[in-house]
């Protein structure tokens, strides 16, 4: 709910909006405003949510929510949100890559646009809130500006990026980072991305035309779901994000000799899962014996030959290590890369370290998260600075423009779970936060 303070305001706004004609056909009378005003703003709560739980249904399974990309219900949720834009009054463009966006003109035609958005493809067996959140709060943010009748200097553009649990594609387009081989990698539908691409509209041998250069935006903003458990434990209804960490995937492959499970002496092992097993340990000792945020996961596991019987003689496993710092990082890929030496020598096998994935962290900016905590105080909501531990294609973006994030709890700490669950009041308190940093953004970014 709306703190009391601005309980009175909302029902103003409500009996503002309840007199305006049906959106779809939105009669603008008399000129916008030049600028935006100063007060806190409020969005339709009551519909944003409710787009939610009918989106809830697209891609609902017996395990989970599945909207991978480039499958049908990632087709379903796309149309879905494309009927979004058009009840909002908004003009709806398919760039090449195949991420969906609109635009709303400003009143400086020399100034670059404000983006805002995120996506609505989710993981296998996944939740209703992880991107969906920010996509709809976007437009809902858009259609509330038209509503209510407030003009940015800045243009303002909503974007929902295509397959963001599959790698930040969309994004990774805009920003001129994909690279052919990631053309070919196949996404959790089958399909690859080059496929994929043709499958929602885009194409592929015009991807160019969908980057944007350095400068090419004023800045960016994303509403997302926390993803952790934080904003719950210390009792904030709003993540003020200070930055997305680095992410680093390593596959090591640990090689052993199989043998004999009964007839080979212990002291004459070249046991690669007790090396796999040593590893495990030494990773999680590593990381909590150092003062910080830093994580590392080990995370899948693939033996040879995976017999009770015998000795497994290989061992491929993967290590996720995730800090805001580079140079944390950095370290910690320097430290299990010894680590695989010392264990490799005191139990007769060898490590091979291949990395696979290669993200450095992206830094929120500070004047955007000065804008997201004052729209946050106005709004009497509490809140904190906090990092994100999950990558998003903001990360991508910050590559090319400032960006910062808005956090909303996840009860439970819960996400990429069918457990996954954002309450409405709260959403309602991210949306309400969002459209005013885009409204304080619009004042402060050049």
């Amino acid at each position: 709910m709306l703190p009391a303070m601005h309980r009175r305001q909302f029902v103003q706004h409500a009996a503002a909006l309840a007199a305006l004609p049906a959106f779809g056909g939105l009669a603008m009378t008399g000129p916008w405003p030049e600028t935006a005003t100063q007060a806190a703003r409020v969005v339709n709560g009551e519909r944003l949510n409710g787009w939610l739980a009918q989106f809830d249904a697209i891609g609902r399974t017996a395990s989970g929510i599945n909207r991978v990309a480039y499958s049908a219900a990632d087709l379903a949720g796309r149309a879905f949100t494309k009927e979004l834009f058009a009840q909002s009054g908004l003009t709806m463009r398919l760039d090449t890559a195949g991420n969906m966006l609109a635009r709303l003109p400003g009143t400086d035609s020399a100034l670059k646009p404000i983006l805002i958005g995120s996506h609505v493809d989710s993981v296998t067996d996944g939740g209703n809130y992880d991107g969906p959140v920010g996509s709809f709060g976007a437009i809902e943010v858009a259609r509330s500006l038209l509503e209510q009748k407030v003009r940015l200097r800045h243009p303002l553009e909503v974007v929902v990026w295509q397959n963001e649990e599959g790698g930040t594609i969309g994004s990774k387009i805009a920003v001129g980072l994909l690279t052919p081989a990631d053309l070919d990698k196949v996404a959790r539908s089958g399909k690859t991305v080059r496929e994929g691409i043709g499958i929602i509209g885009g194409d592929v041998s015009r991807l160019a035309e969908s980057v944007r250069k350095k400068d090419d935006l004023a800045g960016y903003l994303e509403l997302h779901i926390e993803q952790g458990g934080q904003l719950e434990k210390n009792h904030r209804q709003i993540g003020v994000v200070d930055g997305i960490v680095g992410l680093r995937w390593f596959e090591i492959t640990i090689t052993g000799f199989a043998n004999h499970a009964g007839a080979t002496p212990m002291d004459q092992r070249q046991d690669a899962m007790l090396a796999a097993a040593t590893f495990t340990v030494a990773v999680n000792e590593a990381i909590r014996g150092e003062a910080g945020r830093q994580v590392a996961t080990v995370g899948r596991l693939n033996v040879l030959p995976n017999t009770t019987n015998v000795i497994p003689g290989q061992v491929t496993l993967t290590v996720d290590l995730r800090d805001l710092s580079q140079a944390t990082i950095d370290r910690f890929t320097a430290r299990f890369e010894q680590l695989g030496r010392d264990i490799g020598k005191a139990t007769s096998t060898t490590f091979a370290f291949t990395q696979m994935v290669n993200s450095t962290p992206a830094l929120s900016d500070t004047r955007l998260t000065q804008v997201v905590e004052s729209s946050a105080g106005a709004l009497g909501l509490t809140h904190q600075r906090m990092p994100s531990g999950a990558g998003h294609d903001a990360q991508e973006v910050a590559h090319i423009a400032p960006m910062a994030m808005i956090f909303v709890p996840s009860v439970g700490g819960i996400s990429h779970s069918p457990r996954e669950f954002s309450r409405a009041a709260d959403i309602t308190n991210g949306a309400n936060v969002l459209l005013n940093a885009v409204i304080a953004a619009d004042k402060v970014l050049p």
